[in-house]
């Protein structure tokens, strides 16, 4: 246990109980605790395995490489269409995690021979991502904005491809664009300040 990452467990929560047993569980596994991204990170040297987090209508476990794993159990989810490493193994309820601790088990030492045998999730490159029509209008007729756009890190630009191609509406993505074209042209992210 790090005693650094215990004020997420103390601290009161619909999930405290959940909480308490998944780091029991998962320490049990010989990971080293951390606080990353104000979550309990749960790591194999330098390299992220699993992580405890929390919402509204669940508690979950987040496999850092979860696309590659087994799921024989068909318990990993994927958040939204766009999350492409990262699975989430969610719970309602403690009793939900007691009545899978094994199962719990097998999926994170399953996590840590996937890290060590060195696999990495297959990343989409940033060319295949739809380019909006709105956008790549502007690209065609802003040469700077083009400049702008390519020099701009591969996750950033597929920040703005997916944020763009959001709307269903050509207004509402032609406004996400015009909003965003001096902060390319700046060269920041869209959620850079």
């Amino acid at each position: 246990m790090n005693q650094k990452v215990d004020w997420f467990f103390n601290k009161a929560s619909q999930w405290q109980q959940a909480y308490e047993k998944l780091r029991m569980i998962i320490l049990d596994c010989e990971l080293t605790e951390e606080l990353k991204w104000g979550q309990p990170c749960y790591t194999l040297g330098k390299s992220n395995i699993v992580l405890i987090h929390g919402f509204k209508e669940y508690c979950a476990l987040l496999f850092f490489k979860g696309a590659l794993m087994n799921d024989p159990d068909v318990i990993l989810i994927q958040q939204t269409e766009n999350v492409q490493g990262p699975r989430q193994v969610r719970f309602t309820s403690l009793l939900e995690i007691v009545e899978q601790e094994d199962v719990l088990k097998a999926y994170i030492f399953e996590a840590i021979r996937i890290e060590k045998a060195g696999l990495k999730v297959e990343l989409k490159k940033t060319s295949d991502f739809a380019v909006p029509d709105e956008f790549k209008y502007k690209l065609d007729h802003i040469p700077a904005l083009k400049a702008a756009f390519e020099a701009l890190t591969p996750g950033r630009q597929r920040g703005y491809l997916f944020y763009f191609s959001q709307p269903k509406r050509s207004e509402t993505r032609q406004a996400r664009v015009e909003k965003y074209i001096p902060q390319i042209l700046s060269g920041k992210g869209l959620d850079d300040e």
